[in-house]
């Protein structure tokens, strides 16, 4: 699934960072495919200069980091449920496994409920050998810090569109990979559950 992200919008910088909060309930509403895929863009998505430079700024442009999205049942307009990887040069969704892997995330975030209340959560991965090839243990912290850039750009994004999310960092790094299949290479950083804000 591709849609074009936008680069404009009506909720200034100034706005988005006064009004974010961590939010761990949502609205019994699905997302749409657009705002998915604008809050993927926010996170890793490609800017508008030609070199392909990516929304959060990586150390020598290693970019470590890996998007996954894990849609609950109705959780999406337009897309079954499901793990979905993002990629980021395309700007598209890609299915890696069907299936509601709510439950299991919820288990592998220490039983957080909003992982199983929210339509949909982003997992933020790093694969720490894009970096530290190039700068050693140095690069350690390059990834943590993108991951922080990333994280940031997504809170703001949701603001910007009326949704609320939380970062999460209590997991269990083991069972989240096991729940997304990953290689022991890539360790997962962030669980970030999202949905509509309850007005």
């Amino acid at each position: 699934m591709s849609v074009s992200p936008r680069t404009w919008g009506q909720v200034s910088v100034e706005e988005a960072l006064a009004k974010r909060r961590s939010i761990r309930e949502y609205a019994d509403k699905a997302l749409t495919a657009e705002e998915v895929m604008q809050l993927l863009w926010a996170a890793q998505g490609i800017t508008l200069q030609p070199q392909g430079f990516r929304t959060a700024p990586s150390a020598g442009g290693t970019y470590p980091l890996e998007i996954y999205a894990v849609v609950q049942l109705s959780g999406v307009d337009g897309l079954d449920p499901g793990i979905y990887h993002y990629e980021p040069r395309d700007h598209r969704l890609v299915s890696k496994t069907k299936g509601n892997f709510g439950a299991q995330l919820m288990a592998a975030a220490m039983d957080q409920e909003c992982v199983g209340a929210a339509p949909i959560s982003l997992v933020i991965t790093a694969v720490f050998e894009r970096t530290t090839s190039k700068y050693g243990e140095t690069g350690v912290r390059c990834v943590w810090q993108e991951t922080g850039h990333a994280a940031q750009n997504i809170y703001l994004q949701a603001v910007a569109l009326g949704l609320g999310n939380v970062v999460l960092g209590g997991f269990n790094d083991i069972e989240v990979q096991r729940v997304l299949r990953l290689p022991d290479q890539e360790k997962p950083a962030y669980v970030i559950p999202v949905g509509v804000r309850n007005s």
